[in-house]
Parts: structure tokens; sequence; C-alpha cells
């Protein structure tokens, strides 16, 4: 199981929102690059990254930070947040990122993920409030069912589904395993988990969840990093003697 260390970018700044709240920010430092390349020092297989404005507008404002990132690292990025068309994904792949994710045009345009699969390395990211898909920055609600969705992606060609629980992302008060289990329970694709880690019990509870002999591949962690809740090397410890058992 693969820790997903998260690097969530606004105004350039790496950033945490509190539930998917731009109104409850908190500031965690101006150079995104630099904390990429902390990260994998520390021992990081892959680093996550989010484009806030752009999951807002569509507009990729912030994508020289990202390419920076890419250049500094030498592990692989993934990279979420206004990936809406065709272009914007081939922007993020030609500025060095291995994987996009697409959310807000997954749930509204499916076609775009199937045109896209076969052209590069793409996740699906579905950000839910319960089991209701949220959009746009999580600021629209769409009324479709968080598990009738994945399930109708399991023969898009995707490379990950990355699952995130919106009512936990920033709260470090625990992932949302039951939700997170009827995932694993609905599709072969890999699954990566996100929202409300803060601990290291927390990675454990997530290393032992299983369905259908099916494991998480990897899990994002972000707050509780910032906050020194726990190293990158604890966490990627913890789940290298969860595949290790």
């Amino acid at each position: 199981m693969k820790l997903y260390p998260a690097i969530d970018i606004r105004d350039g700044n790496c950033v945490r929102l509190y539930q998917g709240d731009y109104d409850r920010e908190t500031v965690y430092g101006d150079n995104p690059a630099d904390q990429a390349a902390a990260f994998a020092s520390e021992g990081a297989a892959w680093i996550h990254c989010v484009d806030l404005d752009a999951a807002r507008s569509g507009d990729q404002q912030n994508l020289a930070s990202i390419a920076a990132i890419a250049e500094r690292v030498d592990v692989p990025l993934q990279v979420g947040g206004g990936v809406r068309t065709v272009e914007a994904a081939k922007r993020l792949w030609d500025a060095g990122v291995t994987r996009v994710v697409i959310g807000t045009a997954a749930v509204q345009n499916p076609d775009l993920v199937r045109e896209l699969a076969p052209q590069g390395q793409v996740a699906v990211g579905l950000d839910a409030w319960g089991t209701d898909i949220a959009v746009a920055g999580w600021e629209e609600r769409t009324g479709k069912d968080l598990f009738e969705t994945v399930a109708s992606f399991g023969d898009a060609g995707v490379a990950a589904f990355v699952v995130t629980e919106i009512a936990r992302d920033g709260t470090m008060e625990g992932p949302d395993t039951e939700g997170l289990q009827k995932v694993l329970a609905t599709t072969e694709v890999p699954v990566i988990a996100s929202g409300g880690v803060g601990t290291l019990d927390h990675l454990r509870l997530l290393v032992g969840l299983e369905a259908d002999g099916r494991t998480l591949e990897g899990v994002i962690a972000g707050r509780a990093i910032y906050e020194q809740a726990f190293t990158v090397a604890q966490a990627v410890a913890i789940l290298q003697e969860g595949a290790d058992a």
C-alpha cells in the first residue's frame, strides 16, 4: 500500500482546506516544489497534488508550480483539479505529471475519461458527502450515488479511483472505513483512499481493509503530515509493514 502525501496548491501556496471549505484554509508554505522534495526525501513513492484554483474555476493557473514539482522530484506525480478537457489533461502530462485525476468532468462527461484513458494514466476522483457525489471544488452536490458511479467506470480503463469523504477531509478524525470497504467490493480497479487520516492507527485500519480479497492501493495524507501527527517516513514504514504481513 502506497502513501500519497498531498500538496494542495492555491494561489501558488501549499494549503489545506477543512471539509473542502475554501473559507477555512490553512497555509503551510509558499514553495510546493520544496515541499514535494521533502516528501520524496522521506521515502514517498508518489506525490499527490491538487490545483484548488483549477478545481473551482477550471483555469490551470498553478500549472507552472506543478511543472516545477515534476522537474524537482524523481517520484511520479498524480495531479487533479480542473481537468475538464483533453487539452487540460495533455498540459499536465506535458508538464511531467504521471497520472491525471479527473473529478468533476468524470461525473459530468464520462466519455472524456474513456477518451483519455488510452492516452495516459487517468484516475477518476470521486468526492462525496456520504454517498452523494460533489463537483466543482466540492461546492455542488450532484445527487449521483458514489457506488453506482464507481461501477459505471469498471470498463473505462482507468488506473485508479481516488475516493474522498468530504466530511472527513482535513479533520484528522479518521477515514470512512465502511464506505471504502464498499467501494472495494464494487470494483476491481485500484482504490486510493482520501480524507480523515490523522494518526498512524488510522493508517493501520486502512491497511487492514479488505473486500473480496482486494485491499486499498494507497492512501492520501495531508494535514496530519503538516501538523506533525506523523512523518512521511513513519507512514511509509507502517504501510510497508502491512504489505509484508
